[in-house]
């Protein structure tokens, strides 16, 4: 694996905690914001699982 792919993996294994976190901190102090925040934060599986897929195939 190429060290471009391995840091774009560490930066993602570093940076979705910490952005889930925040979502999940936003939605404990205001409840009002859990469905925009759900529908928003889709992205985050579909993202893993195309880097997955890209340092799968190299």
């Amino acid at each position: 694996m190429s060290t471009l792919a391995l840091l774009v993996v560490l930066l993602l294994a570093l940076v979705l905690p910490l952005y889930i976190g925040a979502l999940g901190y936003v939605v404990l102090r205001h409840p009002r914001f859990a469905q925009p925040l759900t529908v928003c934060s889709t992205w985050a599986p579909t993202l893993v699982a195309l880097v997955a897929l890209v340092v799968a195939l190299r």
